[in-house]
């Protein structure tokens, strides 16, 4: 990081995207990217952004496109949700039950043919820690996962190895605010806010799996 600069990382999760029911990690659908009053509310939160960058995802893209119509926002791979791998397209019903699992059990658990939490956070810590040169504010379009992994890279090894960040709810369209500051250190500003209630959701029970 530059010397005394600070990185802003607003991280959006994408608009409701339009599964049909079925896991979509690596699928590659489309988002519902209706809700108008929702899109204005969040980009007036959002206020002045210096760099935008998106998952490769058609639903990640559009949202970055209904949220800065007039600015490109630029792709990198390393934003990806988690691969699912042979669990894709399978419906949300028809997964198998893994059962009570930890959270340190849960963030190493591989779908077959895919990826597990611990191999996101691999793949997005560094390309986030690399924005942190950036300075200024950085606006990021992805996926629940990459916003947890995110997460997991603030709070420490600790939070990672234990899937502790598996816990936040991510909702469609939600803000999640974490700044890097000089020294390497990390300061979570706000989960899970939301346009509909401007309230930051922290701790929940969700399902470990964002599409």
């Amino acid at each position: 990081m530059r010397a005394g600069s600070t990185t802003e990382l607003m991280l959006i999760r994408h608009a409701p995207a339009l599964t049909g029911g079925c896991i979509a990690g690596r699928r590659d659908v489309a988002a519902d990217c209706s809700d108008g009053a929702g899109f204005a509310a969040l980009t007036s939160a959002l206020g002045a952004v210096d760099h935008r960058l998106t998952s490769p995802a058609l639903r990640c893209r559009q949202t970055a496109a209904a949220l800065w119509p007039d600015h490109a926002a630029a792709s990198d791979p390393a934003l990806w949700e988690q691969d699912f791998g042979d669990w894709e397209g399978i419906a949300f019903g028809d997964l198998p039950d893994l059962g009570n699992l930890s959270g340190a059990v849960l963030a190493e658990h591989r779908p077959p043919g895919g990826e597990s939490f611990a191999d996101v956070c691999a793949r997005v810590g560094p390309a986030l820690a690399a924005l942190a040169d950036h300075g200024g504010r950085v606006a990021i379009v992805a996926h629940a996962g990459t916003v947890r992994a995110a997460l997991a890279l603030a709070l420490g090894p600790a939070a990672q190895a234990g899937g502790l960040t598996l816990a936040f709810q991510v909702a469609p369209l939600s803000m999640t605010r974490i700044t890097a500051v000089p020294g390497g250190g990390w300061v979570v500003h706000c989960v899970n806010w939301t346009p509909v209630t401007g309230v930051p959701v922290t701790a929940t029970a969700a399902t470990w799996i964002g599409t």
